[in-house]
């Protein structure tokens, strides 16, 4: 195990590299000008002299891949830069929005498994009954609505028309912080990131059950005499959530990816939103290190779940 952990690591340069490099040409690719996020609407207003001062000061004024390299060895030495918007590092301004990404992320994954665990193995186990074709159905449905849509969605129900819950932001504007007003602007989020990792792995959890119903262990198991609900849960639900650990550690890339859209339209301060605002700003500084960090947070979930297979299944030896 080890020697696959080192292995994958190595692995994993490359790779973070390769990110690196795409992210930066296509972001320098882009139409817009870096200046503009230094600058904002005095950019059409100042002197050339003047704005070829302020290229050289920030170093756009350079060709692509020398910009390129000149950021590599700063993030080699820990050093992501400084924003162009208003000059902080770019660490910092990232650091200041991760907690509210995670605890969004990790709301939404906790809700997934709480939904998706126990209704696909009763689905599983009571197949083609009614609660097996409502259970169905309504996943797929859900799994067929976009993601922002269904937002909008949640919005225009519990916002604007019952008027039970926030539409935007983490907190009250001009309250007092209190655990209980962070949960209700959590819900409308969470359930909105939730909902296609919920359906994805309810029918991933249904067919994994009914595939172990049919290994010989429990059709044994059931000859033997054990109670039904033993088999079910100690031998069938149980092998049958393994494979779950891998999608698990894949979730990460759709919560990510899920986060932009979803921080945006509720307005929660994250790093989802702060890409789209440095996207909008061409914050390139801070674009790049969104880019590298989640890569990063990619690669390791990716090899967190491989480990954690093999710790639950003692069958699994990547060495």
């Amino acid at each position: 195990m080890t020697r696959y952990i080192l292995r994958r690591l190595i692995q994993s340069i490359p790779v973070l590299f390769g990110i690196t490099l795409v992210a930066f040409t296509l972001q320098h690719l882009a139409p817009g000008d870096p200046a503009w996020a230094i600058l904002g609407p005095q950019l059409d207003r100042l002197p050339p002299e003047q704005l070829a001062r302020i290229r050289v000061a920030w170093g756009v004024d350079q060709p692509l891949h020398i910009q390129y390299f000149k950021w590599l060895g700063n993030f080699l030495q820990g050093n992501f830069g400084n924003s162009f918007a208003d000059g902080r590092p770019v660490l910092t301004v990232i650091l200041e929005r991760v907690p509210a990404t995670f605890l969004l992320m990790g709301s939404s994954l906790l809700l997934a498994l709480i939904i998706s665990i126990p209704i696909g193995a009763l689905s599983a186990l009571k197949q083609y009954s009614f609660f097996d074709q409502v259970a169905t159905t309504c996943a797929l449905i859900l799994y067929s609505l976009p993601s922002f849509w269904l937002a909008l969605l949640l919005i225009l129900l519990f916002a604007v028309m019952l008027g039970w819950l926030p539409s935007a932001g983490m907190r009250r504007f001009g309250g007092e912080e209190s655990p209980l007003d962070l949960l209700v602007h959590l819900i409308l989020p969470c359930v909105a990131m939730a909902t296609h990792q919920t359906v994805h792995m309810l029918r991933f959890t249904r067919s994994q059950m009914l595939e172990v119903m049919r290994e010989d262990y429990v059709r044994t198991a059931r000859s033997k005499g054990l109670n039904e609900q033993v088999i079910s849960v100690r031998h069938i639900l149980r092998n049958a959530l393994l494979p779950l650990i891998t999608i698990l550690g894949l979730s990460l890339q759709e919560l990510f990816g899920g986060a932009v859209i979803i921080e945006n339209i509720f307005a929660w301060p994250g790093i989802g939103r702060l890409g789209y605002e440095a996207a909008m700003r061409r914050d390139y500084t801070v674009l790049m290190g969104i880019t590298v960090i989640s890569g990063t947070l990619i690669v390791i979930g990716n090899l967190l779940a491989d480990i954690m297979y093999a710790w639950a299944d003692p069958r699994i030896r990547y060495d």
